[in-house]
């Protein structure tokens, strides 16, 4: 297996990897120090349920969360097409390759390289399909706890009660966004994937940009600050 790459390709794949795995990492510990917009919209999240424990009816919420869950059920079919169209470029290797070939600032690639890069981001989006699945499974559940959440008046006297309530019904819903985070990294990451298919060092440097979007976007945004108190 060592012998299909050369070092250059192994050490790409093997910085790729971890800079994937390293970052998620660093994103939930950096979190708990300097708000990032995951964790400052979970501060939304909460305060959103403590509106809905106070309201009756509660068909705005509803309306709510069925639209949050549009947006995972858009990248999860999305991803069965790429999915698809990925095994289908895999019985046109010949010509795929001869086309690379062609264009300029290219290594030249043999079929079976070519086939475990397209093998790879099949695996990503794969990856994110599932990500993107059990994100709206997640918020199948949050228009439960909102369906299921007592009236306002049943809470009166019992504030732990419905702060326990509300807590659950944010931390379902903070779930599920963390989910669908957790996809649309794969998709982010994706990007770096198909600059492998020019050179190992095209690699290298596609994915440290990722990283370092990703890293802008969730701690340096506008959005965050917007978003900040």
């Amino acid at each position: 297996m060592s012998s299909l790459l050369p070092w250059s390709d192994w050490l790409a794949l093997s910085t790729y990897l971890a800079l994937w795995a390293g970052y998620a990492w660093f994103a939930k510990w950096r979190g708990r120090s300097d708000s990032s917009l995951l964790v400052m919209t979970n501060v939304y999240r909460r305060r959103w349920m403590e509106q809905a424990s106070a309201r009756d009816p509660r068909m705005l919420d509803g309306l709510i969360a069925q639209s949050l869950a549009q947006t995972p059920a858009f990248f999860s079919s999305t991803s069965i097409l790429i999915i698809g169209a990925l095994f289908a470029l895999l019985g046109t290797t010949d010509k795929a390759v001869e086309l690379m070939a062609e264009m300029p600032f290219t290594q030249n690639t043999p079929v079976a390289v070519f086939d475990f890069k397209v093998l790879l981001l099949i695996g990503i989006f794969v990856y994110a399909f599932f990500r993107f699945s059990w994100c709206m499974r997640q918020y199948t559940f949050v228009s439960l706890l909102v369906g299921a959440m007592p009236a306002p008046e049943d809470f009166v006297g019992e504030p732990e009660r419905r702060d326990r309530y509300v807590q659950r019904a944010a931390a379902m819903v903070g779930s599920a966004a963390e989910t669908f985070n957790d996809g649309l990294r794969a998709y982010y990451f994706s990007f770096a994937a198909i600059a492998w298919f020019f050179s190992a060092w095209a690699m290298l440097v596609a994915t440290g940009v990722v990283v370092l979007i990703l890293y802008r976007r969730e701690f340096r945004s506008e959005a965050l600050d917007i978003l900040r108190d």
